[in-house]
């Protein structure tokens, strides 16, 4: 699925009236920039964040704000709280209706038995302390609007697959803080949602395969555990974002939607 040039153009505004700005960590990467576009489209204002990859964070922004969109993208680094907060702030002056957590690092392939506690530790310090300071810092702008809280995690949670348990345990985590603030901040009108990508040709997968990690047979095996019989695309997942991020969305929390093309069935 593709997205017109032009933000809004045949596109429902779902976000067209909202006041301040979606929030969307990880903006340069694949699936990162596919999100960021959906929302653009969609009439929202976008404040991406990047780790290191200014050039892609620069060359998205003027894609989007060529065809009209208002777009900003900023360093981060979600392990320190106080950048966190500070940036919060910043961008969120006029108000944040939504957070999208599209930022990781790149985790191999590996049997848990070769990672170290040391690089676990770290993985998930990337992982679930980075998401806990971005909502932590978050809540009292998304209070006040009612805002949505979405978090891009796996489909290898719901089924394993083999030497993925560094990047399912530690997005695992993610998920459960996702249900946790659910649970807690319905009552200010919070809601907090996950997507579960699969098998895709973007993102973290596409790095997968072109580094050997996903070699052929191993993609044919991926392939074959799919009822609908091919990859999907960082498209579908922004598709997916946006809906639970939107009104449409607006009576569901504390879910996860794995986008997998039936790999958990």
């Amino acid at each position: 699925m593709t997205e017109p040039d032009v933000p809004g153009a045949g596109v429902p505004q779902d976000f067209g009236g909202r006041t301040g700005v979606a929030v969307v960590t990880g903006g340069s990467g694949g699936i990162g920039a596919a999100i960021c576009r959906h929302f653009a489209a969609r009439g929202a204002a976008v404040a991406l964040t990047y780790r290191s990859n200014s050039a892609a964070a620069r060359s998205l922004v003027e894609e989007l704000t060529g065809s009209g969109a208002d777009v900003r993208a900023d360093p981060l680094d979600l392990t320190e709280p106080a950048a966190v907060a500070e940036y919060l702030h910043t961008v969120g002056s006029a108000g944040i209706h939504t957070v999208v957590h599209a930022a990781g690092p790149h985790i191999p392939m590996v049997h848990l038995s070769k990672v170290t506690p040391t690089q676990y530790a770290d993985h998930l310090n990337q992982e679930a302390a980075a998401f806990f300071n971005l909502v932590q810092a978050a809540l009292p702008t998304l209070r006040a609007g009612g805002g949505s809280v979405v978090a891009v995690t796996t489909a290898a949670t719901s089924r394993y697959p083999v030497r993925d348990g560094l990047s399912a345990g530690t997005k695992g985590a993610v998920e459960a803080l996702v249900r946790a603030f659910a649970a807690e901040e319905g009552r200010f009108g919070v809601r907090l949602n996950c997507v579960g990508p699969g098998m895709l040709t973007d993102g973290m997968a596409e790095r997968l395969m072109s580094s050997g990690d996903l070699n052929d047979r191993a993609q044919a095996v991926a392939m074959a555990n799919i009822p609908l019989r091919r990859f999907g695309s960082a498209d579908d997942i922004a598709a997916a974002v946006t809906f639970l991020a939107s009104d449409q969305a607006g009576f569901i929390t504390g879910q996860k939607l794995d986008v997998d093309g039936g790999y958990g069935i």
